[in-house]
């Protein structure tokens, strides 16, 4: 996987992840991104900028790119054996990888223990997730599971009460999200699958006054993700 920019970069450089080429735009000249590479013994390609900026898709990369190992998910045992954990964000068939990015930011700010995520038709973590994601990816868990419905109940049985974020619920500033609180969120342009919403204790709503019905998925969720903070 290829990721790029320099805050990123300096994620990358920070953490665990298994990196097997460094990709330097010939001007590159920051002094502290270059000493941490050096530390680590990276190969180094130091590569004209035009041919960096099609290597990562013509995208704002700062003069640097990683050549890095697939993305480790865990698995829902990790949430079973953790008895601290408390708060969880599902995304259901999420699709824009910016929205996915967003929203792993804000739940790393909000305190969110584990985001879950479908394995299949559903956006997984990619470069523009690393970038839009601002650093915050190294801090977040993310699990990978192969059906949301059953990973609900198992979440109930834990104790979690579910909510599904929906436009047919009831308004979110009336809920007491005490407890062991899990959050539903749907695709951008088909909300929670039925399947997904029938699973879940509760569906929870936004008030709307404007013309249009529905709300950016990354601006919904951190309405909701920091309302829930304030019972945590």
């Amino acid at each position: 996987m290829l990721v790029y920019g320099k805050n990123v970069v300096n994620e990358i450089l920070d953490n665990n992840t298994k990196i097997y080429k460094v990709f330097l735009d010939n001007n590159f000249n920051d002094e502290y991104i270059l000493n941490k590479i050096n530390k680590k013994n990276l190969k180094k390609f130091h590569i004209d900028k035009n041919k960096l900026d099609r290597m990562c898709n013509n995208s704002v990369n700062q003069g640097i790119a990683l050549d890095i190992e697939e993305y480790k998910y865990l698995d829902m045992k990790t949430i079973e054996s953790d008895q601290n954990a408390n708060f969880i964000v599902i995304l259901d068939s999420l699709e824009d990888p910016h929205n996915f990015g967003a929203i792993i930011r804000t739940c790393e700010c909000a305190g969110v223990n584990y985001i879950i995520i479908p394995k299949n038709r559903s956006v997984s973590v990619n470069s523009t997730v690393y970038k839009t994601a601002s650093g915050a990816l190294s801090h977040m868990k993310i699990v990978e599971v192969v059906n949301l419905s059953n990973t609900i109940r198992k979440l109930q049985d834990l104790g979690y009460w579910v909510y599904a974020a929906e436009a047919d619920g009831k308004d979110y500033r009336k809920i007491d999200f005490g407890g062991k609180t899990c959050l539903v969120i749907g695709s951008e342009g088909h909300g929670v699958k039925m399947g997904v919403k029938s699973s879940c204790d509760e569906v929870v709503s936004l008030p709307m006054k404007g013309k249009i019905n529905s709300l950016n998925a990354s601006v919904a969720a951190g309405i909701l993700i920091y309302e829930i903070m304030k019972y945590k």
